[in-house]
């Protein structure tokens, strides 16, 4: 073990496309599936780095039961052909998992304990459902100061929306304008270097000879951006969870699916290999909040991550601010005083999708590759968290 704090670093970043759930070009393919493509893809990017000097694998994942249980990080790992000598951990704190997997990840580099980690997410809102297949605890009911616990994430969206005098009309113009920008990114091949197409196989009876056909997809585009979205269109939305409300299908984040993964090395990997990094790993914070105003969370967690890695905000070139509801988005950017055009400049989470535990990592490729695409020095990726939290951190572009 190191006596010194290290770097830690992004060496390769790649993830799937994002589909829809539950009907969408996923639907049949498992989590665990989807991680092995992503872990076999960045290994790839990286010709001379022998799997076996791999200290760990660690991955995010929301809901981690059913198709992506059994230490879901474990099954990619020996599924992807690792060797059996590389372990894996799945870790879960439900939409920042996959950020949280870079985090210990980095960790475990900057104090010595690895050289070589993979941090990945994968999540699969196809095959298991929004709040997994438990019920929830009936404590959370005895007493009012945790029936916060309880509230779904559409009711949080609507205190937050009320809270910061968020309107209808905001919303759906930000979510107008996150399709907008997600097309724009697609056409001008923003996504081309951080996607790993992956080959989707389908099966379906053919009526007349009794046979199963096979049907083989590559999928490489994010499926979410709708070309069709206008602020009418929008408008004639219903609330999906108050009657009097103001969130709606339109301005909150699609549920998908998706998978993506990311090498972190140290600096004498680095200078073994001879290679320069994506970016340069600066720091993670979570901070909590209380449980019925969920989506602020970003607002007490980027303060608190800009602390730590002693920048300002106005030293931020980038910012990957997850889109879970445009009322949360943009109550945080009120909050914080963001600056909207370093705000999911290619688009967010109402158009590209939320595949939970994995969108940090997918994020996390979005950001590395694009800053160095754009010469941007600084990025953050953040969001809010299930429960009552948010989570940022923080890249520095090489």
């Amino acid at each position: 073990m190191s006596e010194q704090i290290q770097d830690a670093y992004i060496l390769a970043a790649t993830r799937t496309a994002v589909g829809k759930a539950p009907r969408g070009v996923y639907r049949t393919t498992r989590p665990d599936t989807l991680l092995a493509h992503v872990l076999r893809r960045v290994l790839a990017q990286t010709p001379s780095l022998d799997p076996a000097r791999v200290d760990d694998v660690i991955v995010g994942c929301a809901m981690p039961e059913y198709e992506q249980g059994m230490n879901v990080a474990r099954i990619g790992v020996l599924l992807a052909g690792l060797p059996a000598s590389v372990p894996g951990m799945t870790i879960n704190r439900f939409c920042s998992s996959g950020l949280n997997a870079v985090s210990i990840a980095a960790d475990r580099v900057r104090i010595g304990e690895a050289d070589i980690v993979i941090a990945a997410g994968t999540e699969s809102m196809s095959m298991i459902p929004m709040l997994g297949r438990l019920a929830m605890n009936a404590d959370v009911f005895a007493g009012d100061e945790n029936v916060g616990i309880a509230y779904g994430m559409g009711l949080t969206s609507e205190r937050v929306a009320a809270q910061w005098r968020v309107t209808r009309d905001e919303q759906d113009a930000f979510a107008l304008a996150s399709h907008k920008k997600a097309l724009a990114a697609q056409a001008a091949g923003e996504f081309d270097a951080e996607m790993s197409p992956i080959d989707v196989v389908a099966r379906a009876p053919d009526l007349q000879t009794g046979d199963v056909v096979r049907r083989t997809t590559s999928v490489a585009r994010d499926e979410g951006p709708r070309p069709d979205t206008t602020l009418v269109g929008l408008a004639k939305l219903k609330p999906a969870f108050a009657a009097k409300g103001t969130i709606t299908a339109g301005n909150s984040s699609q549920m998908s699916d998706g998978a993506a993964a990311a090498i972190v090395v140290s600096e004498r990997v680095l200078r073994e290999f001879g290679t320069t990094p994506l970016a340069r790993w600066r720091g993670y914070a979570v901070a909590g909040v209380e449980p019925e105003l969920m989506g602020i969370g970003p607002a007490v967690a980027i303060p608190k991550v800009l602390q730590l890695t002693g920048l300002r905000q106005q030293d931020i070139d980038w910012i990957e601010l997850n889109e879970a509801f445009a009322a949360q988005a943009l109550a945080v950017v009120r909050e914080l005083d963001l600056d909207p055009a370093k705000v999911n400049p290619l688009g967010g989470a109402i158009a590209l999708g939320h595949p939970l535990g994995a969108t940090g990592a997918i994020r996390t490729a979005t950001i590395t590759h694009g800053m160095r695409r754009h010469r941007h020095k600084y990025g953050i990726v953040t969001m809010c968290v299930g429960t009552g939290m948010g989570a940022a951190g923080v890249f520095e572009s090489i």
